[in-house]
């Protein structure tokens, strides 16, 4: 038996990135653990309603650690992607642009996007069943940078 439990991202900003991941893009931090003689600190996250299911070892979970001495990562798209499923698309991607989120594949095909962490994480947002009908201003919207 194989289960799926978690993927990791190392982070530079551990505020930064909570703020973006928990405050921004909805995630809730279900533990935490610092490694003092390690010099790490590891935040595990879970999709909303996946909380309890989370604590319980039931649900998949980002790992953000953090490195308390200071380090350069790079590449952010050689690492792939996380893929969040959400119930509307397009007001999930309005409420990330408002929060100041750069939508670098926009929904054009009312299904699809991608947009990044501070660190250069790719995160793809699928919507929930079918395709949305193409709607604006998404379904003309550029790429912006890479994803």
């Amino acid at each position: 038996m194989m289960e799926y439990l978690h993927t990791m991202v190392r982070v530079s900003d551990l505020d930064a990135s909570l703020d973006f991941y928990c405050t921004i893009f909805g995630l809730k931090e279900v533990r935490r653990v610092d490694h003092a003689q390690g010099r790490f600190t590891l935040v595990f996250l879970a999709a909303p309603g996946d909380e309890e299911r989370a604590r319980e070892s039931r649900a998949p979970l980002v790992e953000l650690t953090y490195n308390w001495d200071k380090e350069d990562y790079t590449g952010g798209r050689n690492f792939g992607h996380l893929a969040y499923r959400v119930d509307h698309i397009y007001e999930t991607c309005e409420r990330l642009m408002k929060a100041g989120v750069t939508i670098n594949r926009p929904p054009r095909d009312g299904y699809m996007a991608f947009i990044r962490s501070p660190d250069g994480i790719s995160i793809e947002l699928l919507q929930r069943g079918e395709a949305l009908a193409p709607a604006e201003p998404w379904a003309s919207m550029p790429n912006t940078g890479s994803w």
